[in-house]
């Protein structure tokens, strides 16, 4: 905050009073200062803080000076609550104060009330100032910009002033004045010679009067408003003469015009002369001062001597000649012969001058341009007259290779290399590479028709076959073809492909149409030509021991529950045995639960591959070989055992709560 905020010393004079204007100096001044020593304070609590942590016995007693050091803080700051409150406010209105330059170029608007100068600035920038028929509506300093002679301009429309003494003006009014006081500008005094604003002249003469040591050294332009309501020439001769007065004792520096905001005569006339005064002011201030001097001598113009008597005049070249006599000679107006081709007729190709008989045609110009005499014969056809004779625009461009600049002008027109890794590709393209392949091609063609050939002579029985019998068999060979090249497209399978071992059952329980059934297989498969009797007999074969098989089972099965169930039979004859000499019911009920989960155990190892094998099964020599390979297992998860990952969601605990927390006197506890 105090490094940021700005300091009334270091800054422009005209922000140091306006602040002094709108926030009082001393009550500026006054509110950093208390915050600076708050600061120091803060400064001097932590340094303590930190010495006394130094010696701190536990991490308790540290946690005890920090939060003490902290109140003592806080206990600070919140005495300097209206200081922060009134810098927060100061803050706030500094962020909406305009962009205003003090040392560009700047044009300054000042008058009393509601005399148009809010107006003039909407006429002139972009700014949008509020205008309204009653005194005081611009309450601030608003800014706007314009151009003239491609320089940006500032523009200031100020609050209006009363005549009164210094001493009596407010916070509005003091704003214009020290934009008056600090701002090297052009001032645009404004008056209402209709008096509308609720004004007499005399009333703004005077004003002007009380003003006028604030316009030394400036550009002033003393602007007569509203001359559409009260023309100056239907002024009273008193009023005029008082006006004339008072800008002719102003001095040298003063100029005087009209204009209406209404009607907008004048202003641009009002905004150009005070543009030019100001800037041959600011010429003439860089003119007279002491830097001109310093710069001059820093320059120095050198002047060549001549090596001889001799007199060189620019010289024309011969081809440059003989064009202009042409182009003279055979232009009817004097001017050059220009071709006309591809442009439309204008009102200058029927035009005929004085003395002529024969009007100039737009066709003269292009004979003129492609006469096959001696000296258009040297004359080269322009880019223009090559695009219409190839087909216009969009048909033909010029090959600018033609202006390379190189070293064998025959290179222009070479191949640009295609580099790849640093070599030339068309170092390794064979130039007989399409020859070749089209041989390539056409002994394939004729390969796959020998082979097709060959296959139909060695079918067994093709002579035997009539013609609806082979019409079928080509049928059934081109549906194969077109299955094959579909299946090898890209894009073919619209669907995912099935597992081998679900691809015959029914996709849909529900749908019939959807059941494959032997029916359904024999007239696909008859479909393409292949005889499905033998599978069906081997599926209906499948379908009758698949029965015998699981009732072959489900007995295998029944007879082992009954060895189980005699077996336990007879164990629960021997505890009952035991029982009889000192085992209680409990003790028998432990036991059997025992066996039954040691049963239990030895099936799910049966059934796993954890369960303990010896090394020849594992492919290992002895239990030595078993040892390292467990070892080497272990290195190699070492990486990645024991670490934490995304779903592990225990959280290391640092510092123990309990450790840490609570009131407890000195002790032998070591946590504390």
């Amino acid at each position: 905050m105090l490094a940021d905020s700005p300091r009334l010393s270091d800054i422009h004079p005209f922000y140091a009073d306006l602040c002094n204007t709108l926030y009082d100096r001393d009550h500026y001044k006054l509110a950093l200062g208390q915050i600076n020593t708050a600061k120091s304070l803060c400064d001097a609590v932590a340094r303590d803080m930190i010495r006394m942590v130094k010696y701190g016995d536990s991490l308790y007693r540290c946690k005890c000076l920090k939060r003490a050091a902290l109140g003592r803080m806080c206990t600070i700051l919140k005495r300097q609550r209206a200081s922060l409150s009134y810098l927060e406010e100061v803050r706030k209105h500094m962020s909406r104060l305009p962009a205003l330059d003090p040392n560009t170029r700047t044009l300054l608007m000042c008058g009393l009330p509601n005399v148009g100068k809010s107006s003039f600035m909407n006429k002139i920038t972009r700014a949008d100032v509020d205008v309204q028929p009653y005194a005081f509506t611009t309450k601030s300093l608003f800014v706007g910009h314009a151009d003239y002679k491609y320089l940006r301009w500032q523009v200031i429309d100020t609050p209006g002033i009363l005549d009164h003494p210094l001493e009596q003006r407010n916070t509005i009014e003091m704003q214009a004045i020290t934009a008056l006081a600090h701002l090297t500008c052009s001032v645009l005094y404004f008056m209402d010679i209709s008096e509308q604003c609720g004004f007499t002249i005399g009333q703004q003469c005077n004003l002007f009067k009380s003003i006028g040591p604030l316009f030394a050294n400036k550009q002033l332009v003393v602007v007569i408003n509203k001359i559409d309501a009260q023309p100056w020439d239907t002024l009273d001769e008193g009023s005029r003469s008082m006006i004339e007065t008072m800008v002719k004792e102003s001095g040298p520096n003063t100029t005087m015009l009209q204009m209406s905001n209404v009607s907008e005569e004048g202003v641009s006339r009002v905004k150009n002369h005070a543009c030019d005064k100001l800037l041959a002011a600011r010429v003439d201030s860089r003119v007279s001062g002491n830097k001109v001097d310093s710069v001059m001598n820093r320059l120095q113009v050198v002047y060549p001597t001549a090596r001889d008597g001799v007199i060189r005049e620019a010289y024309i070249p011969e081809s440059v000649t003989r064009e202009r006599e042409r182009t003279t000679a055979g232009s009817s107006k004097g001017k050059s012969i220009k071709s006309r081709i591809g442009y439309a007729p204008t009102v200058d190709d029927g035009e005929e001058e004085e003395g002529d008989t024969t009007p100039a045609e737009s066709g003269d110009d292009d004979e003129a341009m492609t006469d096959d005499n001696a000296t258009d014969a040297i004359r080269k056809k322009t880019a223009r007259e090559l695009m219409w004779e190839n087909g216009g625009p969009g048909v033909w461009a010029p090959d600018y290779r033609e202006g390379y600049d190189l070293a064998d002008p025959e290179w222009r027109f070479d191949a640009v290399p295609q580099i790849l890794d640093g070599k030339n590709i068309a170092d390794y393209v064979d130039p007989d590479i399409d020859a070749k392949l089209q041989l390539l091609e056409e002994e394939e063609e004729r390969l796959n028709e020998e082979y097709a050939a060959a296959d139909m002579d060695g079918d067994d029985g093709a002579e035997s076959l009539d013609e609806m019998e082979t019409a079928q068999v080509n049928e059934i060979r081109d549906r194969v073809k077109i299955a094959r090249k579909y299946k090898d497209r890209s894009g073919g399978r619209n669907r995912p492909a099935l597992p081998r071992e679900i691809r015959g059952r029914i996709k849909d329980r529900h749908d019939d149409s959807a059941k494959l059934k032997a029916s359904a297989i024999d007239k696909r498969l008859g479909d393409v030509g292949v005889d499905a009797t033998q599978m069906l007999e081997r599926g209906r074969k499948r379908e009758r021991d698949a029965p015998r098989e699981r009732r072959r089972k489900g007995r295998a099965a029944a007879g082992d529950a009954d060895m189980e169930d005699a077996e336990k039979d007879e164990e629960d004859e021997e505890m009952k045995e035991e029982g009889g000499r000192g085992l209680s019911k409990g003790a028998i009920k432990r036991q059997r639960k025992a066996r039954d989960e040691s049963v239990r155990r030895e099936r799910s190892q049966a059934r796993s591959h954890s369960r303990p094998r010896e090394p020849s099964q594992m492919g290992l020599k002895d239990d030595d070989m078993v040892k390292l390979a467990k070892r080497v297992e272990k290195k190699g998860q070492r990486k990645w055992f024991g670490g934490s990952g995304e779903g592990d969601h225990t959280k290391s605990v640092h510092l123990v709560q309990w450790c840490n927390t609570g009131k407890k006197r000195n002790g032998t506890h070591y946590q504390r």
